[in-house]
């Protein structure tokens, strides 16, 4: 493996977390008057089986969760690399803070409002993976960016963009940090041929005072052959190589990123074994991994444990921590329970929810839910459970629902329960979507 590129040890402080008040307004919280901080409802001695919750309510795992934070930025360093997670899933300054502490290079997210509420809770180090586009946009990073150990990168793709970029900030006498964007036919952004690279490449040139050129970005989730992907990959490390050559990044270390929540450990092949030296460094971007979910990102995860080589050392796997806990509501049929969740709370565009755990107030522990309950419909505030006759469920017992897509999920919610082995809950993670 190649080896650490080390950055200054004071890029990122911790990000600190900004007072904000949290009102019982908000689904998934106790009743409380007024407005309180996450440290205060903390302290309100809250347990989820003891219902002193409103559900439906978005829970995470605090063992899982720590598990989940842990797996990922090993095996990033295994690989050599740079852990930039995708901040989009979750939207919460908590979890950013997490991910930071556990040694997080940066948080990656997809907007500038998105920077922005990174930026005001703490967040020193932004990588922007996507175009900066539109006047208020270009403010808004600006004003970041007067800050002098805010350091922030973005996507540029076009000479057309460059030369909208360029003035902005020559004018503010700023210079924005940018990483070029791959992209491949029929995907979405990014240069597609080497007369769009070569025209960026100019505009560039004609603003190298207040647009500098620090490395190469691709996604290469909107591939589904692992084929495709590593020749994509191979695209880009070749690219790299030539603007090296040419002298065209404004410093060291050269970027070179990629890596949804799919295909990282691809990503951290191809990067490592490219011969690109120390004057490169890898930075990987997955964000689901936080959460993870027994969806698309399990097969994702099921795959890389029987392929790669370093995650199967590790010895364990991602696992759920998100669940959705709700009630029976109704039972008009033997075979049918309502569930009182919805689309309002839960993703289902990558798969419905997955009963995991059943429990009626008053016993000692949950249950595993029985296999053969499934979930076959789902409306604004109701879920359809299938069930059989002899089953004993009841108006007023909780489940809990394991999701698909955590992103779909979390932007769902403004605040987040974290709970402990024993159902208190030790923590509030507020959402800023």
């Amino acid at each position: 493996m190649r080896r650490r590129v080390r950055l200054p040890p004071n890029s990122i402080p911790a990000a600190s977390g900004r007072a904000s008040a949290i009102v019982s307004l908000n689904k998934g919280l106790g009743w409380f008057e007024g407005s309180r901080s996450a440290e205060q409802i903390r302290r309100q001695g809250w347990n989820l089986l003891r219902e002193d919750v409103t559900l439906p309510a978005a829970v995470l795992d605090e063992e899982k969760l720590e598990h989940n934070l842990g797996w990922m930025q090993r095996f990033a360093e295994a690989y050599g690399a740079r852990l930039a997670p995708h901040g989009k899933t979750t939207m919460s300054p908590q979890l950013f803070a997490r991910q930071l502490r556990h040694g997080a290079w940066g948080i990656t997210l997809a907007t500038a409002q998105q920077a922005l509420v990174a930026f005001e809770h703490g967040v020193r180090r932004v990588l922007m993976a996507n175009q900066l586009v539109g006047r208020q946009n270009m403010r808004t990073v600006a004003k970041m960016l007067e800050t002098a150990e805010f350091d922030f990168y973005c996507l540029v793709d076009s000479a057309e963009q460059i030369d909208q970029l360029g003035p902005f900030y020559a004018e503010k006498h700023q210079r924005l940090q940018v990483l070029l964007e791959l992209g491949v036919i029929g995907g979405r952004c990014g240069i597609r041929d080497e007369e769009q690279l070569q025209a960026a490449l100019a505009a560039l040139s004609r603003w190298q005072h207040s647009i500098v050129l620090r490395g190469i970005e691709v996604y290469e989730g909107l591939l589904d052959d692992e084929s495709a992907i590593r020749a994509f990959l191979q695209h880009a490390v070749q690219v790299t190589q030539a603007l090296i050559r040419e002298k065209r990044f404004h410093a060291a270390p050269v970027l070179i990123s990629g890596a949804g929540s799919a295909w990282y450990d691809i990503v951290a092949e191809v990067f490592s074994e490219s011969g690109l030296g120390d004057r490169v460094e890898m930075v990987l971007r997955p964000g689901c991994y936080l959460s993870h979910d027994v969806g698309a990102y399990s097969k994702a995860q099921a795959r890389v444990l029987g392929e790669n080589p370093i995650a199967r050392q590790m010895g364990s796997a991602l696992v759920p921590a998100l669940k959705i806990w709700a009630c029976v509501q109704s039972r008009p049929e033997p075979e049918k329970a309502i569930i009182a969740m919805g689309k309002r709370d839960v993703a289902f565009d990558a798969g419905l929810p997955v009963p995991a755990l059943r429990y009626r107030p008053g016993e000692v522990q949950p249950q595993a839910a029985p296999h053969h309950w499934q979930v076959t419909r789902i409306m604004d505030q109701h879920a359809f459970l299938q069930i059989e006759a002899a089953d004993d469920l009841r108006v007023g017992d909780m489940l809990a629902f394991d999701i698909s897509h955590p992103c779909l999920t979390f932007d769902k919610w403004r605040t987040i329960l974290i709970v402990n082995a024993r159902y208190d809950v030790i923590d509030v993670a507020e959402t800023w979507f």
